[in-house]
């Protein structure tokens, strides 16, 4: 039976998790992704697990919070006076802010905590700091030409 290789476009389903086994994401519906192994798609760990793998056969992979989201950094949790918000806005915990930087970027920020003075907004990607845990099907291999 034909293995996965570098260079084959695969389809597979996958679930992750983290490391409390909260389902951080998956495939909808169980319908299958194409990911060409080798082309940098997924995070290198899940592709050396689908390194041969065959059609049929469940792997698993863990990345570490550090070739992931990165670590958590305190330094991005910040208040901000709600005198600079948008005069529109109510803000609640769990709403996402965008915020211009300096090099023109818009950073995501979610509001964690609302004061009368002022909210708390953290800047770290949701998974941050949390491995994550990929339970993979390989569905169908694309033998590379």
């Amino acid at each position: 039976m034909p293995t996965a290789k570098k260079g084959d476009t695969v389809l597979l389903t996958y679930i992750v998790k983290t490391a409390d086994g909260t389902v951080v994401g998956k495939t909808e519906d169980d319908t299958p992704v194409p990911v060409t192994i080798g082309n940098a798609e997924i995070f290198p760990e899940v592709e050396a697990a689908l390194d041969g793998l065959e059609v049929g056969k469940e792997s698993a992979a863990v990345v570490s919070s550090g070739n992931a989201f990165g670590p958590r950094r305190e330094e991005m949790v910040i208040d901000i006076p709600r005198a600079q918000l948008p005069g529109d806005l109510t803000p609640q915990p769990g709403m996402t802010l965008g915020a211009q930087q300096p090099d023109g970027s818009t950073q995501q920020l979610t509001i964690t905590k609302v004061g009368e003075e002022s909210v708390t907004v953290d800047g770290n990607h949701p998974l941050a700091g949390e491995d994550l845990h990929f339970g993979l099907t390989l569905v169908d291999i694309q033998t590379a030409a």
